[in-house]
């Protein structure tokens, strides 16, 4: 009785959500960034990923690592879990090392973030080659996924929270010392919320640490990263 009552109250809310804009059909491209403010390369990239994420139909985040702190400067906005992810890029995609700047499309295409027409070109690929997305649901505090077919091995689904728009920081040592580094759409929350393996799922989320955060959710494939869905606040 308690799943039927759910699943009725998922249909009201799917209606009454797409009327209002919330539902986020899986037209929407994912493109992250894996970038350090200690990287001489990366000083350019959030102008880059600034400009993509101007286009209706791709959502850019910026996932800042650490492993570069140790040339001198400690990035502002870096955690370990970004890094960890970027590994797992590395691992499905069968790359040899991480790097910075990375972009990430879909889940599985991935270039240099230093040249907008390569990244343009797989952003075209991604859109491409979409497939119809598992209806989802997010609300403030709930997020809903249809029953639907999960890719092999189940997907992860991932809570992020990020910072809209560009932060500036001034860069005090290293290679960058003195330069100011812009960042877009910097994610300042990351967390694994569980695996959908096509059965119907609903997840509490918990309040973010900063009210001005937005909210996007990630369904993905575990085994290839492949984003299939994703759900925007």
């Amino acid at each position: 009785m308690r799943k039927a009552a759910l699943a009725l109250l998922f249909s009201v809310a799917l209606a009454a959500a797409g009327r209002a804009g919330a539902v986020s059909p899986r037209a929407t491209v994912l493109v992250e960034l894996f970038t350090s403010q200690g990287c001489s390369s990366c000083v350019k990239s959030g102008a880059l990923i600034s400009a993509l994420d101007q286009r209706p139909r791709v959502l850019a985040l910026t996932f800042p690592v650490d492993y570069w702190d140790y040339l001198g400067w400690r990035d502002t906005m870096a955690k370990p879990e970004f890094t960890e992810r970027q590994k797992l890029y590395m691992r499905a995609l069968a790359l040899r090392d991480v790097y910075t700047p990375q972009v990430v499309v879909d889940g599985r295409l991935q270039a240099a973030a230093v040249d907008r027409e390569t990244v343009d070109k797989l952003i075209r690929t991604a859109e491409r080659e979409s497939g119809p997305p598992p209806q989802t649901l997010l609300t403030k505090g709930r997020f809903v996924i249809h029953a639907g077919a999960a890719p092999a091995g189940g997907a992860a689904v991932w809570l992020v929270r990020y910072e809209p728009g560009d932060q500036s920081v001034r860069v005090l040592a290293g290679d960058n010392r003195g330069q100011t580094v812009v960042e877009h759409n910097v994610v300042r929350e990351l967390s694994r919320l569980g695996v959908w393996r096509g059965q119907w799922l609903s997840v509490r989320l918990r309040a973010p640490d900063d009210r001005d955060l937005k909210t996007v959710v990630i369904i993905q494939g575990l085994r290839n990263g492949r984003v299939i869905a994703l759900a925007r606040s």
